[in-house]
């Protein structure tokens, strides 16, 4: 009988808020939310050593900045235009070996990853004119064309749906809440998580089956007040799922 256990295991000071996976070098890195302290930090894993490159990383703006993406060992970070304001604005480069900032610019904004690099615009030129940058200098390379510089679509699995009458035996004397059910198949194992309710009060559950056990049972959440999203997801063999919103679980499946 195959049984998993977590190949990492780590509680943060705060929320969760974002992930994002470097397909390069299959870095993990994460958005963490103080609410309390109002203060944002970021962190970078290394998935195939299961190893804390940096955690508790914050930029002079301890609180309204956030993560655009990660790509080719470096993580791009922004900035926000105000308090109350969505938009975006400026980035600061962060290697994501070892959290050294690589270069910065606050007349920069980001648009969208491509394949051949983030594609970036000046924030004080109008109308808008987006280019190609080199991601470790910051370096504009060319404008961006559609044809040639295609979206980069990272291989991140998430869960379907499943209907509740299709929850797999190992798991039928369970009654599922809500009838919410996430699932995914990988290497002939089986992912799923679901909402169970324990003296009226919600909790979240995820599974690893196979065809005769399960591998592997945790729960992520307890006294809960409503149905939450998806659990987990899945990056080549890595099973990543929070727990708690502070604690994430890599498993090797």
């Amino acid at each position: 009988m195959t049984t998993f256990s977590p190949i990492l295991q780590k509680t943060f000071d705060g929320t969760i808020w974002r992930m994002d996976i470097d397909e390069i070098t299959s870095t993990l890195a994460l958005e963490i939310r103080n609410e309390a302290d109002r203060t944002t930090s970021f962190a970078a894993i290394n998935l195939p050593k299961a190893h804390v490159n940096f955690e508790g990383y914050t930029t002079h703006e301890r609180w309204l900045t956030g993560m655009e993406t990660v790509h080719n060992g470096v993580l791009l970070l922004h900035y926000f235009q105000g308090e109350n304001s969505p938009v975006h604005k400026g980035i600061t480069a962060i290697n994501t070996a070892d959290g050294s900032e690589l270069w910065s610019n606050y007349s920069l904004a980001y648009d969208h990853l491509s394949a051949t690099g983030p594609v970036l615009f000046n924030t004080q030129m109008l109308p808008k004119k987006l280019y190609v940058h080199d991601i470790v200098t910051g370096k504009a390379l060319r404008p961006y064309n559609t044809i040639t510089d295609d979206e980069l679509i990272k291989q991140i699995q998430v869960p379907q749906y499943l209907p509740q009458q299709q929850i797999p035996a190992l798991l039928q004397h369970i009654e599922p809440a809500g009838g919410l059910i996430h699932y995914l198949e990988h290497n002939s194992y089986r992912i799923v998580s679901l909402h169970t309710l324990n003296n009226g009060v919600l909790q979240q559950w995820l599974y690893v089956l196979d065809d005769e056990h399960i591998c592997y049972e945790e729960l992520l959440m307890t006294d809960i007040q409503k149905l939450q999203p998806e659990a987990f997801v899945l990056h080549k063999n890595w099973l990543i799922c929070l727990k708690n919103k502070a604690e994430l679980l890599v498993l090797e499946i």
